[in-house]
Formats: structure tokens, C-alpha cells, sequence
């Protein structure tokens, strides 16, 4: 069993900063892929980055590339997400998600533990 909590969320204006943390608990956390997924109000849960065990990272291009990182730290058992040029379109709850294999994967039901989320706002 691996618990997730996010931390790191707020209120940012259009072209600012915020760091997203996801503390893991668990003995596996360094074996897991890791995940970071948005929800907006009235609509699905969607993919932004992923990184593998080994530290392999994948994007939703479209909306993120280049403006988010995603990173790890298995000493810490920590997952970042660290998101430059906030616009007002990525405001969401921002989950994070661990999957038992080690490979990246975008599909949220790849996934099988979640922590409960961080609200992210951003102000135009």
C-alpha cells in the first residue's frame, strides 16, 4: 500500500511559479512510476507528466511541454512538479499518482494508488 499527500498549491497570478510536492509513504516508492494529473471544475481528469523509476519523464505536450518539470527524489520519497508560466487554463486539482510497474504511463487508470489532491488557482 503506498500513500500520497500533495502539497504546494495556492493562489498565483498569470505568469508566476508554484512548486507541487507529493510525499509517498511506503518501501516501494523508488520501484514506482510516478504520475501528476489536473482536474478542472465540470471536467475530466487529465494527464500532465509522468516519470519512471529510473527517471525517464513523459509530458502531455500540448498543454505543459516546456513550462512543467517533473522530478523525483527517492531518498525523500518526493515527487515535484515544478510549473513556470501559469496560465489562467491551468487551474485544476492537482493529483498525484503512483503506479506498481516502473514505466511512465499517461492513462490515469494505469495508476493504482492517489493521494486526495492540491488546488492550483491562477489569476489573470
Amino acid at each position: 500500500q503506498v500513500q500520497l499527500v500533495e502539497s504546494g498549491g495556492g493562489l498565483v497570478q498569470a505568469g508566476g511559479s508554484l512548486r507541487l510536492s507529493c510525499a509517498a509513504s511506503g518501501p516501494t516508492f523508488r520501484r514506482n512510476a510516478m504520475g501528476w494529473f489536473r482536474q478542472a471544475p465540470g471536467k475530466e481528469r487529465e494527464f500532465v507528466a509522468a516519470i519512471s523509476s529510473s527517471g525517464g519523464s513523459i509530458y502531455d505536450t500540448y498543454s505543459v511541454k516546456g513550462r512543467f518539470t517533473i522530478s523525483r527524489d527517492n531518498a525523500r520519497n518526493t515527487l515535484y512538479l515544478q510549473m513556470n508560466s501559469l496560465k489562467p487554463e491551468d487551474t485544476a486539482v492537482y493529483y498525484c499518482a503512483a503506479n506498481k510497474s516502473p514505466l511512465a504511463t499517461r492513462g490515469a487508470w494505469e495508476y493504482d494508488f492517489w493521494g486526495p489532491g492540491t488546488q492550483v488557482t491562477v489569476s489573470s
